[in-house]
């Protein structure tokens, strides 16, 4: 594939306006220049925007190319991480703030939405659903850990409630949230780059960053540009691409793959998940779904760590969806494709700075659709003068990924070996 081009995917089939942004060449001057264009940087552009400053983004292919636009779309509240065992990373004080902060992120892109008028198949509902009998109680441990957290709106589902819910025998039971949902994630991406735009921001893709001069008055390079600014937000996720070496080995790239079918009957969308909420397992290696605007089913799942895509997506990801939807079984699938999402160590989010003038946000381990928009509009504020909040994400503890760029992947294959294993017994 082309990096200039987007993968092949359901979402590109179905984006709403793909208008072309020129290259960045020659000299520019700015207050802040953000790198990347997905949910983190076209959020930080435009919360910056708004705020006054003269933003210029640079994009190394199309806006929203890598995991912003190829992602499961999956709204669900807080971290990649209990309650009880962030309290223990950063104390009391700071897991509580984390926590407010992660509801907010929901309200938040649920109002940026709405504000700037982004027709994105936003859908309300979340279920996370047990396969095996001792998840059962791990999910009444979820829900206990988060009312511990004073979020007390979900509620638990047996499996009679359950399979009222979602068309498949395999569910033993399930949890309920319904301030959690999805949404068309390519879409969503690019409506906030619009909104960036008319709030006075400057996006050029096909711009690859290859330098940055950090200090109290960075430069940023590109092949053909230079951008002059004050302070620069590192904004690439899984696709720092060896930019910067120390924040390399704190994240792992990990790919995951989706499938769509070809379009359902109103009648057979209806009856496979009747309230259109989205849908994840809590295996290790979890599967997650939704019905697309259109009623397709989107079925998400698999990892891996080589950097290459399996030679069959379609098939791999048939196969798993028909363990839990036989019934889908005569449904052509259109579309099937991946993206890498960034983990870090602790499956939390991490933030911080550089140098001086230089924020960066990454890792969002499975949790990027909600926490990015957030991560966005922190950064704003830390360039504003208000770093409070975005310190609170910056203390949290972070290891780097043992072996480096070269060793960490097999040593990472060998731990989710047994994790995969636990998760068939």
């Amino acid at each position: 594939m082309n990096d200039q081009d987007y993968t092949n995917s359901y979402y590109t089939a179905s984006i709403n306006q793909s208008h072309d942004r020129p290259e960045i060449t020659g000299e520019h001057s700015c207050d802040v220049c953000v790198i990347g264009g997905g949910m983190t940087g076209t959020s930080a552009a435009l919360h910056l925007a708004e705020r006054g400053y003269k933003v210029i983004l640079l994009e190394a292919s199309k806006i929203s190319w890598g995991a912003s636009g190829r992602s499961g779309g999956q709204m669900i509240i807080g971290y990649n991480q209990s309650y009880q065992d962030i309290k223990k990373m950063v104390g009391k004080d700071d897991a509580s703030k984390l926590w407010k902060m992660g509801e907010e992120a929901m309200s938040l892109a649920k109002s940026q939405i709405k504000k700037h008028a982004i027709d994105c198949d936003l859908a309300s509902g979340h279920y996370h659903v047990s396969t095996k009998q001792r998840h059962v109680g791990e999910l009444e441990e979820y829900l206990e850990d988060l009312e511990s957290a004073g979020y007390t709106d979900c509620k638990l589902l047996d499996k009679s409630e359950i399979r009222q819910k979602i068309d498949s025998d395999k569910y033993l039971s399930g949890m309920y949230d319904p301030n959690g949902g999805h949404l068309h994630p390519l879409n969503y991406t690019l409506g906030l780059a619009d909104a960036a735009e008319k709030s006075g921001a400057t996006l050029y893709e096909h711009s690859r960053v290859i330098n940055i001069e950090h200090g109290k008055a960075p430069r940023v390079y590109t092949d053909k540009g230079v951008v002059n600014c004050k302070h620069v937000a590192l904004c690439t996720n899984a696709y720092l691409d060896g930019l910067d070496k120390k924040l390399d080995n704190k994240i792992m790239p990990v790919g995951t793959y989706i499938l769509a079918t070809e379009p359902l009957s109103k009648e057979e969308a209806a009856k496979l998940i009747p309230d259109n909420a989205a849908v994840a397992d809590i295996l290790f290696v979890l599967n997650y779904y939704r019905l697309s605007g259109d009623r397709r089913m989107l079925f998400g799942g698999e990892v891996n760590y080589s950097g290459k895509d399996p030679s069959d997506i379609g098939k791999i990801m048939q196969k798993t969806m028909l363990e839990y939807f036989p019934q889908l079984a005569s449904k052509k699938i259109d579309y099937a494709w991946g993206g890498n999402v960034a983990i870090t160590v602790n499956r939390l989010p991490h933030f911080g700075k550089l140098a001086e003038s230089t924020y960066f946000a990454h890792g969002f381990s499975g949790h990027g659709v909600v926490l990015t928009g957030l991560a966005g509009k922190l950064i704003a504020e830390a360039i504003a003068g208000s770093e409070e909040r975005f310190d609170v994400f910056s203390r949290i503890p972070h290891q780097s990924f043992p072996g480096g760029r070269l060793l960490r992947t097999p040593a990472l294959v060998l731990a989710m070996a047994y994790y995969r294993l636990r998760d068939l017994l």
